[in-house]
């Protein structure tokens, strides 16, 4: 329970099994299919793994947006995903719908210096319906289906725990 006396909200990503698990206070409250790093788990700068260990929501970006908006630099772009915009943008890494910026909380592991999870913009967001979920395919953010950002971006509050392993 927070200082409010309502159950806290927290996510566990899950490496192995590429789940994503919401929590509130002992309580799975639901479970996603997600895709991560397909380089595995790790933290140095310019890796393009996911960082591991506990990390924060630090911020909360494109509430309200529609289904698909597409984000560059954390800002919409105006654009909506289509196969014909992915076909005129083949090396695009796609980041839809909503973005949940993470923050390390582990000095040395995953903040600050060459491990800093926020300067490596790492996000949990949307991903193209064409992208697969379930085995890694990332470089380094956790992907998830468009609807299920919407939901679990709407869950979330910023400053939630966030565990990576």
């Amino acid at each position: 329970m927070d200082r409010r006396g309502t159950q806290s909200v927290s996510l566990r990503v899950s490496l192995a099994t590429q789940r994503l698990t919401l929590w509130r206070g002992a309580h799975c409250a639901a479970e996603y299919v997600v895709s991560t790093s397909k380089h595995g788990g790790g933290e140095v700068i310019g890796s393009f793994k996911t960082p591991r260990g506990r990390h924060i929501v630090r911020a909360k970006i494109g509430a309200g947006a529609p289904e698909g908006a597409v984000f560059r630099g954390r800002r919409p772009t105006g654009e909506i995903y289509s196969a014909a915009l992915a076909r005129a943008h083949p090396d695009r890494d796609w980041i839809l719908t909503r973005i949940l910026w993470l923050s390390g909380t582990e000095v040395g592991r995953n903040r600050f210096g060459d491990v800093d999870t926020m300067r490596r913009y790492i996000y949990i967001h949307g991903a193209p319906d064409s992208e697969p979920l379930g085995s890694p395919s990332s470089i380094g953010c956790i992907r998830m289906g468009n609807r299920e950002i919407v939901e679990l971006f709407d869950l979330v509050p910023a400053g939630s725990v966030v565990d990576i392993g």
